[in-house]
């Protein structure tokens, strides 16, 4: 999940000054909240210091720049709301793209990976590298 960051152009309006940190935000998945928080201290995102935030379902998401969302069955409103305030959303379920994600996490033969959609990103104000697309299971295009 932190890694997925440096391969995101983010927006410069995201980021108050130079010393606001990166936020990623948790939701409904401690035990991925308590990892990224072990991992993250003096580590950066572009230039700028990585923060974790555990939120509650329903929760303003108003400052985060990747907001992770736990469980089977994310809720599209959540999703919809975290994009309107500009962040870039990742889920874990089988309908994440579908509920309104831009990267989805996947699991086949065991092996876990992701897919990608262009268009979610876009509408977040988010573009994903061309070296992440090619590594992904699945990317959607606009409109597909």
């Amino acid at each position: 999940l932190y890694k997925f960051a440096g391969y995101i152009e983010w927006p410069p309006s995201g980021f108050g000054g130079p010393g606001t940190p990166f936020v990623i935000g948790v939701m409904r998945d401690d035990a991925v909240a308590a990892e990224l928080e072990r991992i993250v201290p003096g580590r950066s995102v572009a230039g700028h210091p990585v923060a974790v935030r555990r939120l509650k379902p329903a929760q303003a998401v108003h400052g985060v720049h990747m907001l992770f969302v736990g469980g089977e069955e994310p809720d599209p409103a959540t999703i919809r709301a975290a994009e309107a305030q500009g962040s870039l959303v990742v889920t874990e379920s089988p309908r994440g793209l579908a509920a309104g994600s831009a990267i989805n996490f996947v699991v086949a033969s065991e092996h876990v990976g992701f897919e990608v959609s262009v268009e979610a990103a876009q509408r977040s104000g988010h573009r994903i590298s061309a070296r992440m697309l090619s590594v992904a299971r699945r990317v959607v295009q606009k409109g597909a």
